[in-house]
């Protein structure tokens, strides 16, 4: 029987998909299927949709296996970016603490020089003293000689008019004017001693006076040079301080108590720095070198508590061989994600972000097997899902000790370390502390 074509679409799926039919052939006779052209329209569109959708996630599976791998290139350069970059800030930290104590040294040397400057410039300023008032005591003799002289001629012109008048008393007379001529010789005599006495003090006083400029000149410059020192001093402690107070800054932390505790617990080597000279008691005695010299002493107690307290915080990385990281600190899933996930091979070494004593080591639900360090000042971190346990509880350990191997164990969806930081119980971004003791370590 011959169809009637149509036009539209059904005319063209007619045309292109004519009517087909199937024979099937069984004992009980001959049936056949009949294959409209709507059917086999729809079988090729699923067919060919079935093939699509196999080509695209052939793709997709292709282009994510592609940058999984330039993902562990980029890892890789960039970890030994990280670890060219902390060899050189060690280096550089190496180098202005070597400077610091330099310039220290430099410093109380200066400091020696001056003392003994100031020393001469006080016995010469003595000295100058003594000579005027010896010119003082010089000058008056020579005027009572010099009266005693003018009397002795006055007496003597009166003599002569005696004789002149009482020959009788010209003997007497001739004895006095004898003995007045002596004494007019002695007293001649002894103002020419006076006079070269006077001369000898006036140059030892222009001696004296040119040592005394010269000692300013001296004192003028080891004030410019000082001053030269000082500015190193500062421009090195500012420099060692401003990573420190950066770390504070990052991580969150505040830190005017924790100083405050450290300050009056401090045990360094010697105690606390001194002042170079006490105002107590006498604050008139400092000098402006002596004030600076003790602020900057202060200074570097400052930065030697803002060390120890950096120190002590849990700054380092846990994981420094290559990882990467798979999940942050936050809400997560409907729950508070209290921690950081690095993801890395099975046993990849496990570190000790700081100095502290191991309060726990072992099983503890979720976490498998757990490891906790309890830190200085109300710190404490946590090292989660690892395949194995290398402390022991009241064990002593320091930065970068390997305390464990990455793996899998409790409640975990693959091999990773979950870290957390705590204080005072309360969880803390440990994404802060790495970022913050990049500046330090």
């Amino acid at each position: 029987m011959t169809r009637r074509r149509t036009g539209g679409p059904s005319g063209w799926i007619e045309r292109a998909f004519p009517e087909q039919r199937l024979y099937l052939k069984s004992d009980d006779g001959t049936r056949f299927v009949r294959l409209r052209p709507v059917t086999q329209a729809a079988a090729l569109v699923g067919g060919a949709v079935t093939v699509g959708w196999t080509l695209v996630v052939t793709a997709f599976f292709l282009t994510d296996a592609i940058s999984s791998g330039s993902s562990r290139v980029q890892v890789a350069r960039a970890q030994e970016a990280y670890e060219n970059r902390l060899n050189a800030l060690s280096v550089e930290r190496d180098t202005r603490a070597a400077e610091t104590q330099q310039a220290l040294e430099r410093f109380y040397v200066a400091l020696d020089e001056v003392s003994k400057m100031q020393e001469a410039l006080l016995e010469s300023e003595q000295n100058r003293r003594e000579l005027e008032t010896g010119i003082e005591v010089i000058q008056r003799s020579l005027q009572r000689t010099v009266a005693e002289r003018d009397t002795a001629r006055a007496e003597t012109r009166t003599a002569l008019t005696r004789l002149e008048n009482a020959p009788e008393a010209a003997a007497q007379a001739e004895a006095r004017r004898a003995d007045a001529e002596t004494t007019l010789s002695a007293i001649v005599g002894a103002l020419d001693e006076t006079a070269a006495e006077r001369d000898a003090a006036a140059r030892v006083a222009e001696a004296a006076d040119a040592e005394i400029a010269r000692m300013q000149r001296m004192a003028e410059l080891a004030a410019e040079r000082n001053d030269r020192i000082f500015r190193r001093l500062e421009e090195a402690v500012e420099t060692s301080l401003a990573p420190l107070e950066k770390v504070f800054e990052r991580s969150g932390v505040d830190p005017d108590a924790i100083l405050e505790q450290v300050r009056r617990s401090y045990q360094g080597q010697g105690g606390p720095l001194e002042p170079v000279i006490s105002t107590r008691g006498n604050p008139n005695v400092v000098d402006p070198d002596t004030e600076r010299a003790n602020s900057l002493l202060d200074k570097l107690e400052e930065v030697d508590l803002h060390r120890i307290v950096a120190e002590s915080l849990p700054l380092g990385h846990p994981v420094t061989a290559p990882h990467r990281e798979t999940s942050g600190f936050g809400p997560r899933w409907g729950r508070m994600h209290n921690g950081l996930d690095f993801a890395a091979s099975t046993g990849t070494p496990i570190l000790a972000t700081a100095d502290g004593t191991i309060a726990f080591a072992g099983w503890q639900s979720g976490y498998g097997k757990l490891v906790k360090i309890r830190h200085p000042f109300g710190f404490e971190t946590r090292y989660a899902h690892l395949n194995s346990i290398r402390v022991k509880v009241g064990q002593k350990v320091s930065r970068g000790d390997r305390i464990g191997g990455m793996g899998t164990t409790g409640r975990s969806t693959g091999v990773h370390l979950h870290y957390e930081v705590r204080r005072h119980g309360t969880a803390m971004n440990p994404r802060t502390f790495i970022t913050a003791g990049r500046d330090v370590f």
